[in-house]
């Protein structure tokens, strides 16, 4: 089994301890950021003199071949491994050899957690703002093409005063401009890189962290490492956003199902 941290035992780790300490399972979804990450660090380590320019050649491409195996299915990411990142060094160690352990230099594990995580959820914020904006459109078009399409609008599922469906379309599209902007803002939070924090109090190596944020197109580096690698509230903050608009997304489905029963006839 590939570890990174089981240099210092003698004996093979307990089955269930290695279970326990396992994320394969589900953090092998970040192998596109973290390919990103180690590509954009050892630019950075050649460009401080850290590693040589053949060396970075080589990394590198042996990271693109790892993330084009696995897209196609030639690699299998498999529970052989505990994390998608003890993966990914193993399997560019095993294409080009030593030099591939040079990639972990100048970083900790704890900071690779902490971009992918980020460099994912960013992605994820992206595509929703994309969908979003979508469905807004089509709101916005409905509602232009029903002006005076009216209906009995309702209260506890009683009639209550006439509206138009521009109106009640009209709702919804508040409800998701609010979600759209509550994405926005939390992508503004979170966008500050923690790589070169190191494990929790940066790296004895000269390196340069804004070269790596620029490249990963982050507007800013953390201003503390201890920070940068130990908090998790741009998730939180994201699975609060995502919730507040499943609500909204919910309450429009249902009402779309209503519609289409007998009862309301609509649809």
């Amino acid at each position: 089994m590939a570890q990174l941290w089981g240099g210092r035992f003698t004996k093979e780790t307990d089955q269930l301890v290695y279970n326990f300490n396992a994320s394969i399972s589900f953090d092998q979804k970040f192998y596109k950021q973290d390919i990103r990450g180690s590509i954009a660090h050892v630019t950075m380590l050649a460009s401080v003199g850290v590693l040589t320019e053949e060396e970075r050649d080589q990394i590198i491409d042996g990271l693109k071949g790892i993330s084009k195996d696995i897209q196609t299915g030639a690699v299998e990411i498999t529970s052989e491994y505990e994390d998608i990142h003890s993966f990914v060094e193993a399997n560019l160690i095993d294409r080009i050899g030593d030099v591939g352990k040079k990639l972990h230099t100048g970083r900790s594990r704890n900071d690779q957690v902490a971009l992918d995580m980020k460099l994912y959820t960013r992605d994820e914020i992206v595509d929703i703002k994309y969908l979003l904006k979508e469905l807004m459109e089509t709101l916005h078009r409905i509602m232009k093409e029903h002006i005076d399409t009216f209906m009995p609008g309702f209260t506890h599922l009683q009639k209550a005063q006439p509206v138009t469906l521009a109106h009640h379309v009209g709702a919804y599209m508040e409800m998701f401009k609010r979600d759209y902007s509550r994405f926005e803002d939390c992508l503004d939070r979170m966008d500050v890189s923690p790589l070169g924090s190191g494990a929790l109090a940066g790296t004895t190596y000269h390196t340069d962290r804004r070269f790596v944020a620029e490249r990963l197109g982050f507007a800013d580096i953390c201003e503390n490492a201890m920070d940068g690698v130990s908090d998790r509230d741009f998730a939180l903050e994201f699975l609060s956003d995502a919730s507040i608009c499943m609500m909204h997304l919910s309450r429009f489905c249902e009402e779309l199902i209503l519609w289409s029963s007998t009862e309301f006839g609509f649809i």
